[in-house]
């Protein structure tokens, strides 16, 4: 192992995280060709393929897979050797960050986070997926470099922080024929409704409360994302209950209006996740820094 690269075991990561050797270099600062270089030494030393094309990317072999907890040890003990000593310089850094975040979180946080980083880290690009089953696993081997929203599942092995509290609200057309400016609980039942259950937002908590409080939900339609939803309200006789910061930007580019729910919702919060792999890493910390600035306290 002494004779080995340090920037191809980083290659190595990178590959084996993206499944593309392309978006590899892009997120360690290489050329393409350097990148390819290292995975060719890396092949060489070991005396194996390591990665195979496929339709999914770059799949990587059996030996791969047997040695990627040593290579990621080797690397996470050389981060925390360096760590006290590292530095990030958002002006001049280029570097790709992955977000783990809701479709929630895109509509509502996403733009005032990017048109801070034009203006304060030109070079920081950012990418994000949506939140899954897969997100703990993502966030541990560095596939992703935060996580953001409601995710209980993550409370317990990674480090948090809650950025704000969020409550809710039932969103009606604004010219709904039976729904003035207060939804009685009476109207809530009779009324049809449309759902959104998408992990990471606290949709889990209305369906609860509302199991508990014994309340009948006449759902007609179950929607995968909040992405439709405001437009689905505006022009059907629907209502829905969404979370307030989503239901404030909505009622903005549709006419819809806000309501407040006709019993007690409990609020939530939504925090940032890290793995503890990259508490040290300086640009990490600069991303989890300036995400506090931004929105910490419903900023």
């Amino acid at each position: 192992m002494a004779q080995l690269d340090l920037e191809w075991l980083l290659v190595f990561d990178e590959v084996y995280k993206t499944a593309n050797v392309s978006s590899a270099a892009e997120r360690l600062g290489l050329s393409q060709s350097a990148a390819s270089t290292a995975l060719a030494r890396l092949r060489t030393h070991f005396g194996d393929k390591l990665f195979v094309r496929t339709s999914r990317g770059m799949e990587p072999t059996p030996y791969a897979r047997q040695i990627q907890p040593l290579v990621l040890d080797i690397l996470d003990r050389l981060n925390r050797a360096k760590g006290g000593r590292a530095s990030f310089d958002p002006a001049s850094a280029a570097r790709s960050f992955r977000i783990c975040m809701t479709d929630i979180s895109e509509v509502v946080l996403l733009p005032s986070l990017l048109d801070h980083l034009r203006r304060t880290a030109p070079g920081v690009r950012i990418e994000t997926e949506i939140i899954s089953t897969e997100s703990g696993r993502r966030l541990e081997e560095g596939a992703v470099d935060l996580a953001v929203g409601f995710m209980p599942q993550l409370d317990a092995g990674f480090y948090q922080q809650t950025l704000f509290m969020q409550n809710f609200v039932c969103l009606a057309a604004r010219n709904h024929p039976r729904i003035g400016e207060r939804l009685t609980r009476k109207r809530f039942e009779s009324e049809a409704h449309a759902v959104v259950a998408s992990s990471g937002t606290g949709h889990a908590i209305v369906d609860k409360t509302i199991a508990r409080l014994g309340l009948r939900r006449n759902v007609v339609a179950s929607l995968s994302s909040f992405l439709s939803v405001a437009r689905i309200v505006a022009h059907t006789e629907l209502i829905v209950i969404v979370p307030s910061i989503l239901g404030k930007v909505l009622a903005t580019q549709e006419p819809v209006k806000l309501l407040e729910p006709p019993f007690e919702l409990p609020a939530y919060a939504v925090k940032q996740h890290w793995h503890e792999r990259f508490h040290a890493d300086a640009g990490n910390a600069w991303l989890r820094r300036t995400l506090a600035e931004l929105f910490g306290g419903g900023g």
